[in-house]
C-alpha cells in the first residue's frame, strides 16, 4: 500500500501527466506534490481545486438532506449512507482547452477531507486511464 509520495509518483507515471497533489480540501492545502503546477505554485493550484472540492461536496451535501438530489439523482440517504461520512462525489473532472484536471477524493478512516489532483495534458493524457488509475490509487493510499 502506498504513502503520499509513492502514490504521486504512480500518478505521474500516468501518460501525459504534468502535475499531482494530495490535498486536504477543508484547509487547501498540499499534503503532497509532484511534477508541475498549472500555476506555477503548487499551495496556489491547492487553494484553488480546494474550493472546488468544497463546493462539490455542498451541492452533495444539499442533495443529501433531502432539498434535492445529486447530480446522480439518488436520493439523501444514498449519500448519508456514503463509507467514510465523506462526499458522495467520486471524482471531478475540469477540462480546459490544454488539459485536464481529475480530483478523486479519497476515502480514509478519519475526516475524508483529502483527494487527490491530477493534471494531464489534452493531447497525451488518457482520460480514461486516468480515472482508472486515480480510484485504485485513492483505495490503496495509506495515510498516518
Amino acid at each position: 500500500m502506498p504513502g503520499i509520495d509513492e502514490c504521486l509518483l504512480e500518478a505521474m507515471a500516468l501518460p501525459g501527466a504534468r502535475g499531482a497533489s494530495l490535498v486536504d480540501w477543508t484547509s487547501g492545502l498540499a499534503l503532497g506534490t509532484a511534477g508541475d503546477s498549472p500555476v506555477g505554485c503548487h499551495e496556489t493550484t491547492a487553494a484553488e481545486t480546494a474550493e472546488l472540492a468544497r463546493s462539490a461536496a455542498e451541492f452533495d451535501t444539499f442533495g443529501a438532506r433531502g432539498e434535492g438530489t445529486g447530480n446522480d439523482g439518488l436520493s439523501g440517504a444514498a449519500a448519508d449512507d456514503a463509507p467514510g461520512g465523506g462526499p458522495h462525489v467520486e471524482d471531478l473532472i475540469v477540462t480546459t482547452r490544454t488539459g485536464y484536471h481529475v480530483l478523486r477524493f479519497v476515502e480514509t478512516s478519519f475526516d475524508s477531507s483529502v483527494f487527490l489532483h491530477l493534471w494531464l495534458d489534452r493531447d497525451t493524457g488518457n482520460l480514461a486511464l486516468a480515472r482508472i488509475r486515480l480510484r485504485d490509487l485513492a483505495e490503496r493510499l495509506v495515510l498516518g
